[in-house]
This record gives C-alpha cells, sequence and structure tokens, in this order.
C-alpha cells in the first residue's frame, strides 16, 4: 500500500479544504484547530494546543520538540482518516517487528487485509480476532482500531450503537506506543521522527 491508495470518505468534516491541499484525501482536517474542533475527545487525550491557523501535519511537527513528543503519535493517528491511520500505525509497527510477537503479526496482518480490502467481512474478521486475545499486545490494539471502523458496539440483540469516529484513532495510538515502549529509552526520540517522518510520507 501506498499514499496514493484510495481513500474512504469521512462524515462531518469542516467542509471542502482550501484547493493547494485539496490532494490531502488521507487527512481528515487541513488544520489541526479544526480537528479539534470537530473531535473535542482529542483533548482529553494529549495536553498541548494548536496555533491559530497551524497546519495540521506542521503541529505534528512541532510537538516532536515539546515536553511530551509522544504526542505527535496521539495528534496524527486522529488527523488520518481511519483507513490511513490503520496502514500508518501498521508500517510503524512493521518498522519496530523485531520487538514484536508472533501474535502481533498474525494481527498486523489481519489489519493489512482489511486495508486492501475494507469491507464488513474483512472488519469482522479482525474484529473478531482481536476480541479473543488475551492480552492487548501493540498489534492486538491495531486491530481492535481496525474493528472499530464500523459495526456496533452494542450486543447483537441490541439496536446498533456505532463506534465514535475516534476511538479508531485511540487503538491506533496505544499500538504505536506501546510498541515504543519496547524500544531502548536512548532511541525514542529519534523512532518517533521517523514515524512522523512516516506519515508525512502518506499525506
Amino acid at each position: 500500500m501506498t499514499g496514493s491508495m484510495m481513500m474512504e470518505p469521512e462524515t462531518g468534516s469542516q467542509g471542502s479544504p482550501p484547493p493547494e491541499t485539496a490532494h490531502s484525501a488521507a487527512l481528515r482536517c487541513h488544520l489541526a484547530e479544526a480537528l479539534f474542533a470537530e473531535m473535542p475527545q482529542i483533548a482529553e487525550d494529549m495536553d498541548a494546543r494548536p496555533r491559530k491557523g497551524e497546519v495540521g501535519t506542521e503541529f505534528a511537527r512541532r510537538l516532536l520538540d515539546s515536553p511530551t513528543p509522544e504526542e505527535a503519535v496521539t495528534f496524527m493517528a486522529q488527523l488520518f482518516t481511519r483507513r490511513v491511520s490503520i496502514w500508518w500505525g501498521h508500517e510503524c509497527l512493521r518498522y519496530l517487528e523485531g520487538l514484536l510477537d508472533p501474535l502481533d503479526a498474525e494481527m498486523m496482518a489481519l489489519c493489512a487485509a482489511w486495508v486492501a480490502s475494507p469491507d464488513e467481512e474483512h472488519r469482522l474478521q479482525v474484529a473478531n480476532s482481536a476480541a479473543a486475545c488475551p492480552t492487548r499486545s501493540p498489534g492486538v490494539w491495531l486491530a481492535l482500531g481496525a474493528g472499530w471502523t464500523g459495526g456496533s458496539l452494542a450486543p447483537p440483540e441490541s439496536p446498533v450503537v456505532s463506534p465514535p469516529r475516534f476511538l479508531t484513532g485511540r487503538g491506533v495510538n496505544a499500538a504505536v506506543l506501546s510498541a515504543l515502549a519496547r524500544t531502548r529509552r536512548a532511541d525514542r526520540q529519534e523512532t518517533l521522527e521517523t514515524f512522523i517522518a512516516m506519515a508525512q510520507d502518506l499525506v
């Protein structure tokens, strides 16, 4: 998969992006403050706030030099559309695959299959597989995020309760940061910078 993959539509965006950013279908919003306005839950997950008129990707890069550089991951996981967010998370985990377990690789393969064919059959497969896992390792969190792109949070006999949009981003955030926690502390800043560079390549 590459940055040229077909993007799924996202509802509730703040109108059409400016002409110069119309190609950035991978992103939910162009401006960072627009994402905070559209998805207030993100303010619960991070301390930093964007400047007025700050482009989302520029805000993410600025976060790398902040007291909480991990928030760059938190923000990008939500700034991307859900399908692209899952793929970015998959690539971040693949970068650290030497620190992951066979279960993580299995869940990552299911996520990649869903990204390639984001239909209900693949979503159910990844969602059910993740739900059956006894632990919440990086790959499992990623699979949960993919499962939260559709379906219902309610029992089968109950009315449909669609997963809120922010859950997928939280799953990706948990996946990437839990994998990051397995790296040597001295390597974490460089790894974060690599993750954000990978994100930029998808825009």
